[in-house]
């Protein structure tokens, strides 16, 4: 996950800062030493950008100087929000009327979790930069939260320190195109060190940036293979979202979102609920969206695309994901990062024969069985929605055809569970074909409005969506 954009050094970059007198602020940093400081320190020349460093280790002392946030914790979005408005309005209140007028102030900030002394804790941080873009205007905050996968917490200290004076630079250098500020996040840093899963840019010189479009950004500058987004639209963190649940997923191209899918979806969550240990208060319910189709289908679709199939989604009530996963595999490992509750994946029954494809599995080692023993290793099943053939007659589990040399397989995985067939509620909801409907909608018809929720067609008709013309 790394994308270079910048040819200076992390040295570089930090004296840059350091020998514009224009740009004077703080730097505070909790959970993993003081490196994005140290950092300037090292390049030389720090005095004319730091006025002051911190790291309020203690609990007692980080809540008297930041207060206690609504849920508690300490490496949240909260405490970072409250660590950057807090030093920049005290750099701002003990220096401005003694600096040039032309000075732009800022405020770093990040709470981290690295890696703890012998445990295997989530090591995870919010790191944050409250900035102005221009003297005298009102400050600006870029929040992102990042996940260390180096195995020590000397690397992951490391590694934010890059990070830290990668934003702090963007923030001044790159803030007028958002997507190089991104891109330039992880420069100096070899791949797979971290994974930014979230960015949000606030204040009044984004206004008109548009954070979901920027989280999917996220993905295509390879910072992370998903980002996440709640029913009413904010970004979600993974983490946050999936500790300690049971997840139900169902992957669609949602173009757009159908009553046929609804039912899908419905159906899996009746069987789901079913499972051991399975009820509404811990369970997450997710439709995702892969940008990476295995047949290029969906590979280059815009982000104004994308944007309009999870507004749908997020209006029906449902969790977004949007990931560059193409196997199901794949997408299980994301989600057993996070919880090690049951995973239920929706599928159709188109999607349970390109599963039994042993092309579907080209380029992994160990073939069809690898793929089985990552898709099934744990507390994860897939339920399979029955279709309607040419001739009519309902096709279910019971008369998948799959090659004669897995039907032993195949019948394995039924017989334990691993794959469970659901129904559906209504057999007129198989004429029920996207392309269809994409088409009727250019046409500008009035047919497309039956097969979708009542708050899909409004949404349609009043933003003409999927070229709509009315």
């Amino acid at each position: 996950m790394d994308k270079q954009v910048s040819s200076r050094s992390t040295k570089e970059k930090a004296l840059r800062l350091n020998l514009d007198d224009k740009k004077y602020g703080t730097i505070v940093e909790i959970g993993a030493g003081q490196e994005v400081a140290r950092n300037f320190f090292v390049a030389g020349a720090a005095a004319g950008t730091i006025a002051k460093t911190m790291s309020a280790y203690d609990m007692k002392f980080s809540d008297a100087i930041y207060g206690v946030q609504q849920n508690g914790r300490y490496v949240s979005k909260g405490r970072v929000l409250a660590m950057m408005e807090q030093e920049y309005d005290l750099v701002v209140e003990r220096v401005a009327d003694v600096r040039s007028r032309s000075s732009r102030y800022f405020s770093y900030a990040a709470t981290v979790a690295a890696k703890s002394f012998n445990r295997d804790n989530e090591c995870h941080a919010w790191c944050g930069v409250r900035v102005q873009m221009y003297p005298g205007a009102e400050p600006s905050n870029i929040v992102v939260h990042v996940r260390m996968f180096d195995d020590n917490a000397e690397a992951q200290q490391h590694a934010l320190g890059i990070l830290g004076v990668n934003l702090i630079y963007g923030s001044y250098y790159y803030f007028e195109d958002p997507k190089k500020l991104i891109d330039s996040l992880t420069d100096n840093m070899k791949a797979n060190r971290i994974e930014i899963d979230s960015i949000e840019f606030q204040g009044p010189y984004f206004e008109d940036i548009d954070n979901k479009a920027k989280n999917i950004h996220l993905i295509r500058s390879w910072k992370t293979r998903a980002v996440m987004f709640k029913p009413d639209g904010s970004i979600g963190v993974p983490a946050e979202m999936l500790y300690k649940k049971n997840v139900l997923t169902i992957r669609g191209s949602f173009k757009p979102v159908t009553k046929l899918n609804v039912d899908m979806i419905e159906q899996g969550q009746k069987a789901f609920s079913e499972l051991e240990g399975v009820d509404i208060d811990n369970t997450i319910l997710i439709a995702e969206i892969s940008l990476n189709d295995l047949q290029g289908h969906d590979a280059n679709m815009s982000e104004k695309d994308i944007l309009e199939r999870v507004r749908l989604l997020n209006l029906l009530g449902y969790n977004v994901l949007v990931s560059d996963y193409t196997r199901y595999f794949s997408l299980r490992a994301y989600f057993r990062q996070f919880t090690n509750h049951q995973i239920g994946i929706v599928v159709g029954m188109i999607n349970i024969k390109q599963i039994f494809d042993v092309e579907f599995y080209r380029g992994l080692e160990g073939g069809i069985l690898e793929g089985f023993g990552k898709l099934f290793p744990d507390n994860t099943r897939l339920f399979v929605y029955p279709e309607l053939d040419d001739k009519g007659v309902l096709n279910d589990l019971s008369n998948v055809t799959v090659p004669s040399n897995l039907r032993y397989l195949y019948r394995h995985l039924v017989e334990n569970d691993f794959i469970k067939g659901i129904e559906t509620s209504n057999i007129d909801l198989f004429s029920i074909y996207s392309r269809e409907i994409l088409k009727q909608l250019a046409r500008g018809s009035d047919e497309w409005q039956q097969a979708l929720p009542d708050t899909v067609v409004a949404e349609i008709i009043k933003h003409k969506l999927f070229g709509y013309r009315g």
